[in-house]
């Protein structure tokens, strides 16, 4: 007998080695990429105005990847938004870049310059646009933007594109019924009453460069309610990108006032071209993922990046790199 559980307890033994060393080899084929020598180089990317959110995540990512890829030369260039930013990439000035959805769509529309070559690497988060007037302003909705002073933008940027929208769906032509400002986030906020009479943004919740000023309520929102977010839909095209929100009461506590704000937001995008490096992109994909937490104790807006939702990069096809990289993760 004692022969006879001998051999039962080999054969068990031999079975849970056997599993042990299945379970071992998947863990090390899941960490392979890893511990292969990272990619290195140069590449340049192309973030946003220096008070805006889009600057400060491509300052934390790069931190980020040169932890993960310390022979990669991340280059950062400041530009004035999302249609730069997409005209950079596609025309080959920036390898890769953050930019708004319907500012994508727009270009590809349009039939600019490379638009067939952009690719998506991730969805990252989504921009909320933000109206904003003075405390005492009379200015109750867009409608009353009519003969004011306002601030759309810099001419590249995808608030640009975003503030024309609705204004014309309020009934206002953003050349004649305004008197327009190029103001972005870096001088408008500190311009409303002293020579503005709103501004209007697009960026994560919250934007350093209006928190400050909400926190002594030196600025109020806007509401831009569902019923003048359809009458923007009207217009087509990349207008699918926009969903009626709101601005949740606990963005800026000191101008809220306890208060979700009405408003229209769209998804950001994380893009390249088709023919960047897939392995370097493949790696760039993955320290995007993994930093989330890291960058999110910063950059708020980062925490909602999620691999479920990443790879959602509409309107752009993925990148071979960045497909390797989710289908590594599927579950």
């Amino acid at each position: 007998m004692s022969h006879v559980l001998s051999r039962i307890g080999r054969r068990r033994a031999l079975r849970g080695a056997a599993a042990g060393l299945v379970v071992l080899g998947l863990l090390l084929w899941w960490a392979a990429p890893w511990r292969e020598e990272a990619p290195g180089g140069t590449i340049t990317m192309s973030t946003g105005t220096r008070a805006g959110v889009y600057q400060k995540y491509g300052e934390l990512l790069r931190t980020a990847l040169g932890k993960n890829m310390p022979e990669l030369d991340v280059r950062l260039e400041t530009s004035d938004g999302s249609w730069e930013n997409v005209r950079r990439v596609a025309t080959g000035q920036a390898d890769f870049a953050f930019a708004a959805a319907d500012a994508v769509e727009t270009y590809r529309q349009e039939g600019r310059t490379g638009a067939e070559g952009l690719r998506g690497v991730a969805r990252l988060y989504d921009d909320y646009v933000q109206l904003a007037v003075a405390p005492g302003s009379g200015i109750r909705t867009v409608a009353d933007l009519r003969g004011k002073r306002v601030a759309i933008g810099p001419p590249k940027s995808g608030v640009r594109l975003i503030a024309n929208r609705l204004l014309r769906a309020a009934g206002i032509d953003p050349e004649r019924d305004i008197v327009p400002s190029a103001d972005g986030i870096d001088t408008g906020p500190g311009r409303l009453g002293h020579g503005l009479d709103a501004f209007f943004w697009s960026g994560g919740l919250p934007t350093d460069g209006l928190k400050k000023y909400t926190e002594d309520s030196a600025l109020r929102f806007v509401p831009i309610d569902a019923s003048l977010v359809a009458k923007v839909h009207e217009q087509g095209g990349a207008t699918r990108h926009y969903r009626a929100t709101s601005i949740p009461e606990s963005a800026y506590p000191g101008s809220q006032l306890g208060s979700a704000v009405p408003t229209m937001a769209v998804s950001n995008v994380l893009i390249t071209r088709a023919d960047a490096d897939p392995r370097l992109t493949e790696w760039l994909t993955r320290v995007v993922l993994k930093s989330r937490d890291g960058i999110g104790a910063h950059v708020h807006s980062a925490q909602l990046v999620d691999v479920r939702t990443a790879i959602y990069t509409d309107p752009l096809r993925l990148h071979e790199g960045a497909r390797r990289y989710y289908r590594s993760v599927k579950p």
